[in-house]
C-alpha cells in the first residue's frame, strides 16, 4: 500500500513560527508535523509515502522523514499544479497500482486508515473521503425573543460534515484527476453526480496547522498525548 501526502504549502500564515521550513515539516514537539501521519500510515501497513512538494525541497522531506518505516519519495512539482494536479503528478512515482491513500501534510488527524480503506473497498467507490464535524471556533450566546442575553457557552461541534482531506482513491479516480487544478471543485463533484463518491465519518482528532495559534494547539495536544510520539 502506498500513500501520497500533499506538502507544497508555503507556511506563509505561520510566518516566523515556521522557521523557514515547508509547512509539513514545521516542528511539533521535536518532530516534523508530517512525521506523525507517516507513523500512522506505517502502522496501517503503508510501505511507501510520496510527498508532493515544491521544487527544490524534496531532499528535505527525504532526509527528515527517513527512518520512520515507509520509504520516503519526493515528487517535486515543476510549477504549482493545484492539489488535484499535485496528486496526479505524484502518482506517477507509484510502484504499484490500485487503491492509494491521499492526505494533507499540514494536519494532525487520527483517522482510522484501516477502517477507511475497508469502507472504501466494501462500497466499490471510486473515491472515499473522510468527513468530520469540527468544533466551532465561535462561542455561543443565549438570547431570548426579547433580545435579552442570558449567558455564554463554548461552541460545540458544527452541525454539518466537513471534508478533512484524507482520502482513499482508486486507480480510475487518479486517472480522472486534473493535471492542473483542484480535484475538490472539479473531479469530486463529477463523482458525486455519478454516485461513486462515498464518505467515511470521523469523530476523532482533526487539527489543521495553518497559523501560530493552531501550531500551539498542536504542540499542546502532542505534549498531552505522548502516544502520538510512538
Amino acid at each position: 500500500m502506498e500513500a501520497i501526502i500533499l506538502a507544497g504549502g508555503k507556511a506563509e500564515r505561520l510566518g516566523a513560527a515556521a522557521g523557514g521550513r515547508p509547512k509539513a515539516l514545521v516542528d511539533v514537539a521535536g518532530r516534523p508535523l508530517a512525521a506523525y501521519q507517516v507513523g500512522r500510515l506505517a502502522r496501517t501497513g503503508v510501505t511507501r509515502v510520496i510527498f508532493a512538494c515544491a521544487a527544490g525541497q524534496g531532499h528535505l522531506f527525504e532526509a527528515e522523514l527517513r527512518g520512520l518505516g515507509p520509504e520516503i519519495v519526493a515528487a517535486e512539482e515543476p510549477e504549482r499544479l493545484g492539489r488535484g494536479g499535485a496528486i496526479r503528478f505524484a502518482s506517477r512515482l507509484r510502484q504499484g497500482d490500485g487503491d492509494v491513500f491521499a492526505l494533507n501534510g499540514d494536519e494532525l488527524v487520527d483517522v482510522d486508515f484501516t477502517a477507511l480503506l475497508a469502507a472504501h473497498r466494501s462500497r466499490g467507490a471510486l473515491a472515499t473521503i473522510a468527513v468530520a464535524r469540527p468544533k466551532s471556533q465561535f462561542g455561543l450566546v443565549d438570547v431570548d425573543d426579547d433580545d435579552v442575553v442570558h449567558g455564554f457557552r463554548e461552541g460545540g461541534q458544527v452541525s454539518f460534515w466537513v471534508n478533512c482531506g484524507n482520502y482513499v482513491l482508486s486507480e480510475e479516480a487518479i486517472e480522472r484527476f486534473p493535471e492542473r487544478g483542484d480535484h475538490e471543485s472539479t473531479t469530486f463533484p463529477e463523482f458525486a453526480a455519478e454516485g461513486s463518491l462515498r464518505a467515511f465519518r470521523h469523530d476523532g482528532l482533526w487539527l489543521t496547522v495553518n497559523t501560530p495559534k493552531e501550531l500551539r494547539v498542536a504542540q499542546e495536544h502532542v505534549a498531552q498525548h505522548p502516544e502520538w510520539l510512538g
